[in-house]
């Protein structure tokens, strides 16, 4: 059988079996390497292992993780819904607008859906509950929200695109992401608007007993985490630091405004959550090491390059290929976390793109609004396993709202597919490479 065949199969069986992706990459890249080279080559396992990791930017990674960790803990969230509250007002589907708005906020601080989507779920869950809003609904409308963060600037899932594709520019990452992310929020929030006012929930009148700051005062308590994003961003526009250095900033700031300003943060809750982010990091970079093992076998191999050549050959049309790799990303994305898409996924992709000339931070932001549908899509959708956890409510319960976000957020990928400066504009603008 060919040594590509036997690779492959081996990664679909592992997958199936339940065995995790990162020892099912491992595995399936050693049995390419026993099938069709040498034995003898299993000496490079520890070498792969270590060049996949042995990377500089990777460092932003954790970093960005346990920026999430500490604005959640920080009480962040809690003082963005208030000031969103105190800007919208009690109004048809007000309560939406705030959950969409906060998780954009978030995402522009930690990049990471599934942490924004258990803040924001904590703080709005209860509120939007007590103003009549279904459970599954709102369960379903923040994992939806959350998942801008994997587009809305800083983004580990662009981070990690911008290691794998050589020569792509992580600021143009950044800059043509924002754009996308928040036409994403917009196209989640038409739905969500036009739902509450046909069901009347919240009714356009204050809940009785519930709480309605004050514009001034909430501004000011949430002024700390309005500045991070400007913070984070402005550093990377001037040049007063890099990405990774941007993360480090970012932890430092975090850590500042919990442990001085917002006091809800203590020295003994900073080792915990230094821990916390160890431990999702570990995942993190087991994966990618692991992963540098299948990508080696496959370039060894010529799997990747085989693969490509097959999809170009489906058709000559550049737009049929598109749409057929973004269905087929979008099937991933139900089954697969975003770093393993990308690691799985970008080797025979990378090919397929230069051969029609698609621009690569282009293509990286579809495959990121992509990818981001899928967190919160069943079967295996993180950010929405998050928030129905949070709100006590079966998976199966928010399917029907979920098929109604996914169409609102596919036709904002579909915008950005037919017009490409809606991403290539901004990073255009402020004189990035865009490859």
């Amino acid at each position: 059988m060919n040594p590509d065949l036997w690779m492959l199969l081996a990664f679909a069986g592992l997958l199936i079996a339940g065995v995790p992706v990162a020892f099912s990459l491992g595995l399936s890249g050693a049995v390419g390497i026993l099938a069709g080279l040498s034995p003898a080559m299993l000496a490079t396992l520890g070498t792969n292992t270590y060049n996949s990791i042995a990377k500089y930017p990777l460092i932003a990674i954790p970093l960005f993780i346990l920026t999430g960790l500490i604005f959640e803990r920080a009480g962040v969230a809690a003082r963005l819904v208030r000031f969103a509250q105190a800007l919208i007002g009690p109004r048809h589907g007000g309560l939406a607008l705030v959950a969409v708005l906060v998780c954009m906020i978030m995402g522009g601080m930690s990049g990471s859906g599934p942490a924004d989507a258990a803040a924001v779920a904590m703080v709005m869950l209860p509120s939007m509950t007590k103003a009549g809003y279904p459970r599954p609904f709102s369960a379903t409308l923040i994992a939806a929200s959350a998942s801008t963060a994997i587009l809305i600037p800083p983004s580990v899932a662009l981070i990690l695109y911008s290691i794998v594709v050589p020569g792509v520019d992580l600021r143009a990452l950044f800059a043509a992401g924002l754009f996308p992310g928040v036409l994403a929020g917009l196209a989640l929030l038409v739905p969500a608007l036009l739902v509450s006012r046909r069901y009347g929930w919240e009714g356009g009148t204050p809940v009785e007993g519930a709480e309605h700051p004050r514009v001034g005062e909430s501004f000011r308590q949430a002024l700390p985490a309005l500045f991070a994003p400007v913070l984070i961003l402005g550093g990377l526009r001037s040049g007063l630091f890099t990405p990774t250095e941007a993360a480090v900033v970012a932890v430092a700031y975090g850590t500042l405004v919990g442990l001085f300003l917002t006091r809800e943060m203590r020295w003994r809750d900073l080792w915990a959550l230094l821990g916390e982010a160890a431990v999702i990091s570990g995942v993190v970079m087991l994966i990618i090491a692991l992963a540098g093992i299948f990508a080696w076998a496959g370039t060894m191999l010529g799997t990747f390059r085989h693969l490509a050549e097959w999809i170009v050959g489906l058709s000559d049309s550049g737009p049929l290929l598109l749409v057929l790799i973004m269905l087929a990303v979008l099937v991933a994305g139900m089954l697969l976390d975003a770093i393993s898409i990308y690691l799985i996924m970008m080797p025979i992709l990378i090919p397929v793109m230069q051969h029609f000339g698609w621009n690569p931070v282009w293509f990286g932001i579809l495959l990121a609004m992509n990818i981001a549908i899928g967190q919160f899509t069943p079967p295996v959708a993180v950010n929405l396993m998050v928030t129905t956890e949070v709100a006590k409510v079966r998976l199966e319960q928010t399917v029907g709202w979920a098929l109604l976000f996914v169409a609102a957020m596919a036709s904002a990928l579909a915008l950005v597919a037919v017009f490409p400066e809606i991403a290539l504009w901004l990073p255009r603008v402020l004189g990035y490479n865009l490859g």
